[in-house]
């Protein structure tokens, strides 16, 4: 019941519309089959239409939104089938949010396709919604060609693993001999197996003189039941593999290709910059007076999925910085990282930013000054999960960050440790990129010699424990 002389409040009293700061957004609701685009209500009759998917509708889309003076549009990253429209709408000089969909989810009262695309024109409009990272076109070319080539990588050891087994049906035991049965010796040996040679002392003077095996255990190996089906499935799995073998070295010359079109990084590297670069990577100050040890030459082995040619160059010159000189750093993750990202990183605006939108930051979700959540999110992306294996080689290597990864999988186990240390290599790599700094590891000796002198410090204490006493020795000794 109202009080005698309260005033009853409009359904509009008290709540302003909220201003648009973008007054010529559009926002795009996908699907494989239709499309439903929403625009300003004030720039067309029937501000919701429905077009198909259909190229010819496309193109008709793209006209309606141009005359309807649409200079930017949001739409959901679904799948693919964005691509074709994303760039008709690229070429009509219409900027495109990208947006994830788990920014948009929550959209108010019953889920259609009509309040999607509405819900998706008001957000970008009033400016709540941020574009998803998409490299230059270039890019994105050289990076169907690399993704292309990737899973043609994983379907070769589907059939790699079809000849093991008919090879083991067989009681051939030649892949528990020589490690890798794609490799020179056992290609060899298949091949003459496939055109009729059964004796297994002929066939292990195929043996490549690399490998350690003996000829006569390899010949003991090769004395298999060679039955009809069996050597069928191995003639179709061996076939199925080099066919593909042929497909990735189509994939590597197309590739070089489209690699001389991307643009090299013009920025000059600038030596004056390297001693600031800890400071960059650490939030520390450097310290000049520390001794720097002369790092040792360490050979990086070469994966056999690595393409042809003088890639180690080409991503120096791509790039302006040489990236492989960072540990864990293969030609394999610089190929990812240039047909993911390209060479122009300024869309992050700082490193935390960019480790940020690889997933490699703690998501700390807090309400009520209480943690709800700080676990990583999850996350496809590829040059997250090429660091994670980047940073899971680190194991055994001899650097400054093959100690700290050791000592964090120590202390946190290999999951979290592997994490932290993709996150200090995105930063690393963010920061060579955008600076145009080389990468040296002198600017991390100071935490080097604080680590040994940790590490001293645990074996006096350990020796003293145990009765003893440590007494340095001569270097030359």
């Amino acid at each position: 019941m109202k009080h005698k002389g309260a005033k009853s409040k409009t359904k509009s009293e008290g709540s302003k519309p909220i201003h648009e700061s973008n007054p010529d957004a559009g926002g795009i609701d996908l699907s494989p089959t239709e499309i439903w685009v929403a625009v300003p209500p004030e720039r067309a009759q029937n501000s919701v239409r429905k077009f198909e998917a259909f190229t010819k509708d496309l193109i008709e889309l793209v006209q309606w939104l141009v005359q309807c003076g649409v200079g930017m549009v949001a739409m959901e990253a679904t799948g693919v089938y964005w691509i074709p429209l994303y760039q008709l709408l690229e070429d009509a000089k219409i900027k495109v949010y990208l947006v994830n969909a788990r920014h948009v989810k929550n959209v108010p009262g019953r889920k259609s396709d009509v309040r999607d695309c509405q819900w998706l024109q008001y957000l970008l409009s009033v400016g709540l919604l941020r574009g998803s990272f998409r490299p230059a076109q270039a890019v994105c070319a050289a990076r169907s060609i690399w993704r292309y080539r990737q899973e043609l990588i994983s379907t070769t050891g589907q059939y790699v693993q079809h000849m093991q087994a008919a090879l083991d049906q067989m009681n051939v035991k030649l892949h528990y001999i020589i490690d890798d049965l794609t490799g020179l010796t056992g290609q060899a040996i298949i091949g003459a197996i496939l055109k009729g040679q059964r004796d297994p002392v002929q066939l292990a003077k195929l043996r490549d003189k690399r490998i350690q095996a003996p000829e006569s255990l390899i010949a003991k190996a090769l004395e298999g039941d060679w039955r009809k089906e069996h050597l069928f499935v191995l003639q179709r799995a061996w076939e199925s593999y080099q066919q593909i073998q042929g497909q990735i070295q189509q994939c590597d010359q197309e590739l070089v290709a489209y690699a001389r079109e991307l643009e090299a990084a013009t920025q000059v590297i600038q030596p004056a910059k390297t001693m600031c670069l800890r400071a960059e990577l650490m939030g520390t100050e450097p310290h000049s007076k520390v001794s720097v040890p002369k790092p040792p030459k360490v050979r990086k082995k070469t994966s056999k999925n690595q393409p042809q040619g003088p890639w180690k160059e080409e991503l120096e010159r791509f790039f302006g910085v040489d990236l492989t000189a960072i540990p864990g750093i293969s030609v394999l993750t610089g190929l990812t990282l240039m047909t993911e990202l390209g060479n122009d990183l300024g869309a992050f605006k700082t490193e935390h930013h960019f480790a940020s939108w690889l997933c490699l930051c703690p998501d700390n979700e807090t309400s009520a000054g209480k943690v709800l959540r700080r676990r990583t999110r999850r996350s496809q992306n590829r040059v997250r999960y090429a660091l994670r294996m980047a940073a899971s080689s680190l194991h055994h290597d001899k650097s400054y960050l093959g100690d700290k990864y050791r000592r964090l999988r120590t202390k946190l186990g290999a999951p979290k440790a592997i994490v932290a240390m993709a996150h200090q290599m995105a930063r690393i790599i963010w920061t060579l990129i955008t600076r145009q700094v080389p990468f040296d590891l002198s600017v991390f000796a100071f935490e080097q010699q604080l680590n040994e002198r940790r590490r001293l410090k645990r074996l006096q204490n350990s020796a003293r424990q145990m009765g003893y006493q440590l007494s340095p020795i001569a270097a030359g000794k």
